[in-house]
């Protein structure tokens, strides 16, 4: 897992873009991608989103994105609320 933490701002906005290219080298293009905007503020917004589908205008300098890694999965639960997780073991070779 990878966190990014104030990733973007109206003077910085090439770079979530750039990160994106680069992460998407290594990572499947369906990685889930938690977008966390204002976190414990009024506005505060989660969802998850694949590496393909991440969106550099809507990331801001109050956001967080966590880039899943190669065994993260994203699942919708049974009262329709889409969570991400990520097993703590790999498995043995």
């Amino acid at each position: 897992m990878l966190a990014l933490y104030n990733p973007g701002s109206r003077s910085r906005t090439w770079q979530v873009g750039k990160a994106r290219e680069l992460l998407l080298e290594h990572r499947a293009p369906d990685t889930p991608v938690v977008v966390a905007r204002d976190v414990g503020g009024s506005g505060e917004r989660v969802r998850i989103v694949r590496l393909m589908d991440l969106d550099p205008a809507e990331v801001d300098m109050r956001t967080i994105l966590l880039v899943g890694s190669s065994r993260t999965q994203a699942v919708r639960r049974g009262d329709g609320e889409e969570i991400a997780w990520t097993p703590r073991r790999y498995p043995e070779a």
